[in-house]
């Protein structure tokens, strides 16, 4: 039996191009997230990692995490972490450890060479930020109800996986 999408009325057919624009503006925003980096990597001369790997070294930051531990905070997907782990720890971005506990689980830090990567990045974003505050691009409220937002859908959409299983 095919289900059919239920009739909408002009409210919800509203809000249904509301949430349609949404999704492809978080797309089109990731993919140009993704170019700015690479961009940014190209004009001061870092081209042997890409913007996921850089992207990558920014969120693990000062901790130190393992490859699921990534997974589950929603910032990568798959295979792609563990490819890309191995990639910065073979050009010196990334330490890794077994861990003494579960010998199956690696845990991974930054060198100072990632360090130097993820403070590129850091500046790059606060020279972003002051920009946009400067030219009245976005309220600071305006940000914190954007964030708002998103951290709404992302709920949603984190419940909408755990009912599938």
């Amino acid at each position: 039996m095919t289900q059919h999408a239920p009739l909408l009325d002009g409210s919800h057919k509203a809000f249904l191009s509301c949430y349609l624009d949404n999704l492809a503006l978080v797309e089109r925003l990731h993919r140009l997230l993704l170019d700015v980096v690479k961009d940014e990597f190209e004009r001061v001369g870092i081209l042997e990692i890409n913007s996921v790997q850089a992207l990558l070294l920014f969120n693990v930051g000062e901790n130190e995490v393992t490859a699921g531990e990534l997974k589950t905070r929603g910032y990568y997907q798959g295979s792609n972490v563990s490819y890309n782990l191995k990639k910065l720890v073979e050009l010196g971005y990334m330490h890794h450890q077994r861990s003494e506990i579960d010998r199956r689980s690696v845990r991974v830090r930054l060198t100072e060479k990632g360090r130097r990567v993820r403070g590129m990045l850091s500046d790059l974003f606060a020279r972003h930020a002051e920009i946009m505050e400067k030219r009245g691009m976005v309220s600071s409220s305006g940000m914190d109800e954007i964030n708002t937002s998103l951290k709404r859908m992302e709920r949603f959409w984190t419940e909408q996986i755990r009912y599938i299983y």
